[in-house]
């Protein structure tokens, strides 16, 4: 095992220099798919490449874990370094502590199924915290350090013997591509992650708030009349939902007043249903408390939601016997999903018209969504507009993309069909 390490220490410095720059690197990979996996503009700019920019970002980070690992076999000889430098030992207990807490919170996220709601929220939190944290950190050290090794090469900790580059030999001296890897990294972060949220900020809005209160003023949706909550909508049954929905979409959001908007069910049905908006409302609604999860890792709780169950919407079309499966179409005219027959008879699977007693903004999907409780909310269809029975699966815009065609929330709903 001596041995073994004495090997493994050989050429120590530049094995470490080289150990840095292949987290560096990772961090720099990690940090621009991770500020577009977050940012409204490109999840709706690269609508379902987004999962593959969520898989790169779940495989570099757990490649991320090698040159940590790499490093502590070499830790004891850097430790000896960094004798009489507390600043440069608490920088690499602060890097280590920012990418050991990035590592494990990425992984409940990326197994979120297996670890639950309850700890994929504060996986979440903590993910983004150690961000907003981590990337200013880590910009400033690349800069300090920068300095150092231009200006005063007397604070490196790590000495490499400087060989002239002559007789065919490469010149090994440590001033490696600092400043190349600082320009391309900053400018790659602020180009992509920045520049078109910029532009679209220039031409659309200042700043989108995602408030319960600021979604309701900014409805774009224009229905009349509102639909009136019950007495256990408003004050909510469930005390008000807790926590806050981000906006996610892959298209524009749409907006609707009552000549744009309708309902349907028809496909393999007894009798076709065609609704306008004012028939719609009229119809005789029920009240159901829920949690909605989001796959990205995030939930709001005890929400309540007003609106019609789904199976009694296809007990009124009467199901005829071929029909297996229930498809559901968004007014955006992209977005669709589907459920089997079983699923969609779930008595919380529900066509939902009022949040917590008040109209459904048309950026949470109002005026007219599905709500799949224990479902992540890729399967809760937004601006829901028309039901259809089939006879074989439909896979939905998401699962196209790699997402599970269920969608449970706990391992235990994935074994229900």
């Amino acid at each position: 095992m001596a041995n073994w390490l004495a090997k493994l220490r050989k050429g120590y410095g530049k094995k470490l220099r080289r150990i840095h720059t292949w987290n560096a690197w990772m961090v720099v990979i990690l940090a621009i798919t991770g500020l577009i996996l977050v940012s409204g503009y490109w999840r709706e700019a690269l609508g379902g490449w987004r999962v593959w920019i969520k898989s790169a970002h779940v495989y570099v980070g757990l490649l991320l874990i090698a040159p940590v690992i790499y490093y502590l076999f070499l830790a004891a000889k850097h430790w000896k370094q960094l004798r009489g430098r507390p600043k440069q030992k608490a920088n690499v207990l602060l890097v280590l502590g920012l990418l050991l807490g990035w590592f494990l919170s990425g992984i409940v996220l990326w197994q979120l199924r297996l670890f639950g709601p309850s700890w994929t929220n504060p996986a979440l939190v903590i993910h983004d915290l150690l961000t907003w944290i981590g990337l200013p950190y880590i910009i400033y050290h690349s800069i300090t350090r920068l300095k150092w090794i231009k200006e005063e090469p007397e604070r490196r900790a790590i000495k490499i013997e400087e060989k002239p580059a002559k007789m065919g030999l490469e010149d090994e001296r440590p001033l490696y591509t600092r400043r190349v890897f600082l320009k391309w990294s900053v400018t790659g972060v602020l180009a992509v992650v920045f520049g078109p949220p910029f532009l679209k900020w220039i031409g659309k809005d200042l700043w989108k708030t995602q408030t319960m209160e600021d979604l309701l003023a900014s409805d774009a949706n224009r229905m009349v009349p509102p639909p009136s909550p019950s007495p256990k909508s408003l004050p909510p049954i469930g005390g008000g939902s807790k926590g806050e929905f981000r906006v996610y979409t892959v298209t524009e959001i749409p907006a609707f007043d009552n000549a744009t908007w309708s309902f349907t069910i028809d496909g393999l049905v007894n009798k076709e249903f065609h609704w306008n908006w004012e028939e719609f409302v009229k119809m005789q609604r029920t009240v159901q408390v829920s949690d909605f999860h989001c796959v990205t890792g995030w939930s709001v709780y005890q929400n309540t939601w007003e609106g019609l169950r789904l199976k009694d919407l296809l007990a009124m079309a009467g199901v005829r016997d071929e029909a297996k499966f229930v498809k559901f179409y968004s007014g955006d005219e992209v977005y669709t999903d589907c459920l089997s027959l079983r699923q969609a008879n779930y008595d919380d699977m529900m066509v939902a018209v009022l949040h917590d007693g008040q109209p459904i903004p048309s950026d949470l999907g109002g005026p007219v969504r599905l709500i799949a409780p224990k479902m992540y909310g890729y399967k809760s269809v937004k601006w829901l507009n028309r039901i259809e029975l089939i006879a074989e699966e439909h896979i939905g815009y998401w699962e196209q993309r790699g997402y599970d065609k269920d969608g449970w929330v706990s391992k235990k709903g994935a074994t229900e069909t």
